[in-house]
């Protein structure tokens, strides 16, 4: 009967498509085709037999058409229920993602990433607006001067993506098409993988530089408490930090100086004996960006005293404001040569084009320095110290090209170190992942005890209204029954769905594959997936 029906609809079609009219092409039976519709009276009479035919065709073709109504109330039904459960079947076909969309230096310029900073203050709100998207269950917020990125667990990959994307466009004025130019976006293990890296500063400018860490540090501090902050994120974070402080404890990373001014001072440290760092008279010549670094990294080193001198104080005074621990004692350029005359390590950081200490002028400096020679490390291009100035019996000078190989060695040694670090990262990784994965179970062990539970209240039930008056005693014993059977019927599930620790418990994939299992035998993936929409939806009504 599927089939005439289909014939049916087939000939509406066949017809339409050769006049073009659908309203004038009814299908007939064979004998009102045959016959003249306008026919005389007489005719008519001797035509009754053919009359209780054409009767026969039109209830036949009735019939046809109450069959093809129902076959298409059947077949919209079967589309409304698959309509319906659509929204369920994608989630549950979907596993939700670890994902992180961000720009950072290494992929976008200043001017776009300036646009896209968000302040600290404001993370917990950015963290709420996340989570009122529609696919995005967890968010964080990692915003610095480098990079910002955007952590997510979205229900649904590509959805989410696209969600946090426009987001990111809403609150910059960054259009999505320019967005789209200079963002990065990785899911689930590659995501995982970036943050642990970002944590063990292997993501940086300076490589393994430490600053990161804490920052990273920072973001879990300000998301406890945040609805939308929650386990897979917080988790996530929590191992980026064990990892970070494994790959600086085990490698130490972050030790050698790799730029030109941490290595001066470095160098400066290997001349003078430890005892001396906090009372050696250091002058540094210069504010700028490396005199500013090179007075950071000396007071990083014990430091409590300097001379700095600039062509202003201005410059001086936001450096004093900065590093309020150490005494920093402006003077200005034309002091230059007493100040040397009572520094013991003297840096040369201008953008002179002509040299600042001669031959000649060193020769008169005093000689009662702590050192048996005095020190000049000079960082300038041009060079602010005369070459010749290193044939003096006083003197010691050291400039870039010295220094540079002390940065080239120190690159290299942290290359090898990162070689080390990314074993430390994969080890972490793999252990996030099994921690994640045992996740996964938790809805499962929940729904199934509640499964079992109503079954065991209804058939309690059930059982004490058969039993008429009964004691309370008995009660409490049939009671106590029930509670034993279904615990002895859990064991069994729970010690396959659960961990805890123990040396003999499944294989990450092995309980997943038990979790599916449970799922399907006793139908509690719907279940689950409808309480993990529920809950997105009250969330979105606060």
């Amino acid at each position: 009967m599927a089939a005439a029906a289909g014939g049916f609809a087939t000939s509406i079609a066949s017809s339409t498509q050769s006049n073009g009219n659908l309203r004038s092409q009814a299908v007939p039976c064979p004998q009102i085709q045959s016959q003249n519709f306008y026919k005389p009276l007489s005719s008519r009479t001797t035509s009754a037999s053919n009359q209780r035919l054409c009767l026969k065709c039109e209830s036949a073709s009735q019939n046809l058409n109450s069959i093809d109504k129902e076959e298409s109330k059947r077949s919209n039904v079967i589309a409304l229920e698959q309509l319906k459960a659509s929204a369920i079947d994608r989630y549950t076909k979907e596993k939700s993602s670890i994902i992180v969309i961000g720009l950072n230096v290494h992929s976008a310029p200043v001017d776009v990433r300036e646009k896209l900073a968000i302040p600290e203050a404001q993370w917990p709100r950015a963290i709420s607006d996340l989570c009122a998207l529609n696919h995005i269950e967890e968010a964080a917020v990692l915003s610095t001067c480098n990079r910002t990125e955007i952590y997510a667990v979205a229900l649904s990959q590509h959805r989410g993506v696209k969600e946090v994307t426009e987001w990111m466009s809403k609150i910059s004025g960054v259009p999505v098409s320019e967005l789209c130019q200079h963002r990065f976006m990785l899911c689930n293990k590659d995501a995982t993988r970036h943050l642990f890296e970002v944590a063990s500063g292997l993501d940086s400018i300076v490589l393994g530089e430490g600053q990161i860490l804490a920052q990273v540090k920072q973001v879990k501090r300000l998301g406890q408490g945040v609805d939308g902050f929650n386990r897979k994120i917080g988790g996530l974070f929590e191992h980026a930090i064990i990892t970070g402080k494994r790959v600086r404890t085990e490698t130490n990373i972050s030790s050698g100086s790799v730029s030109v001014s941490s290595a001066a001072v470095e160098l400066a440290l290997t001349k003078l004996p430890e005892s001396s760092y906090a009372t050696v008279r250091v002058l540094v010549i210069g504010a700028g960006k490396m005199g500013k670094l090179v007075i950071k990294h000396w007071a990083a080193n014990g430091c409590k005293e300097m001379v700095v001198m600039n062509r202003t104080e201005e410059k001086v005074a936001i450096i004093r404001e900065e590093l309020k621990d150490i005494q920093i004692v402006y003077k200005p350029l034309s002091e230059m040569m007493g100040c040397a005359g009572e520094a013991d390590v003297i840096f040369a950081c201008t953008a002179s084009e002509t040299p600042l200490f001669l031959k000649e002028q060193i020769q008169t400096l005093p000689a009662d320095t702590e050192m048996a020679r005095r020190l000049f490390i000079d960082i300038s291009v041009p060079r602010n110290v005369e070459p010749c100035v290193s044939d003096l019996e006083t003197a010691e000078v050291y400039n870039v090209d010295n220094l540079k190989d002390v940065v080239a060695a120190n690159k290299e040694d942290r290359l090898r170190k990162a070689m080390e670090a990314q074993a430390i990262i994969s080890e972490e990784l793999r252990n996030f992942e099994a921690w994640k994965d045992s996740l996964e179970a938790v809805p499962t062990i929940k729904k199934l005890r509640a499964y079992l539970e109503r079954i065991r209240a209804s058939e309690l039930d059930k059982c004490l209204s058969k039993m008429g008056d009964v004691t309370d005693k008995q009660k409490k014993a049939i009671y106590d029954l029930s509670i034993g059977m279904m615990k002895k019927f859990l064991h069994g599930p729970m010690q396959q769905l659960r961990c805890d620790g123990r040396s003999d418990c499944q294989k990450p994939e092995e309980m997943l594959e038990i979790m599916h299992a449970v799922n399907r035998m006793f139908d509690l993936e719907t279940e689950i997936i409808l309480e993990t929409v529920r809950t997105k939806m009250e969330r979105t009504k606060k």
